[in-house]
Parts: C-alpha cells; sequence; structure tokens
C-alpha cells in the first residue's frame, strides 16, 4: 500500500513540474507514453514516475 502512495504522489510531482524535470531528462524515458486521441495530446509518464517513487522511497528509507 505505501508503494502506491509513493507512486502517486511522484506522479502528482511529475505532472506538476512538467517542466522543469523535461529539461533534465526525465519524460523522456523509454517508458513515457505519449500519444494523440481526437486531436488532443494524451501523456503518461509512467517510467518517469517509477524512477520518482524509487527516488522518493529510499530518501524516505534514510529519513
Amino acid at each position: 500500500m505505501r508503494w502506491l502512495l509513493v507512486f502517486l504522489l511522484a506522479f502528482l510531482l511529475f505532472n506538476g513540474l512538467h517542466g522543469l524535470l523535461r529539461r533534465i531528462g526525465l519524460g523522456r524515458l523509454p517508458g513515457d507514453l505519449r500519444f494523440r486521441l481526437r486531436g488532443r495530446d494524451w501523456y503518461l509518464p509512467l517510467a518517469s514516475s517509477l524512477v520518482l517513487s524509487l527516488l522518493a522511497g529510499a530518501i524516505g528509507l534514510l529519513l
């Protein structure tokens, strides 16, 4: 259950800081999905969210 919460927080963080994180390379990982449906761009940052959740989990273990 805790990993799901960390994953969701990383997902929200990624969406909020999308522009800044793209400059450092997150958002263009192989598992990040981007597609167009009905004239609208959809973006699912799965791999980037996983990386951020692992980072947040590691920080949580250290604290």
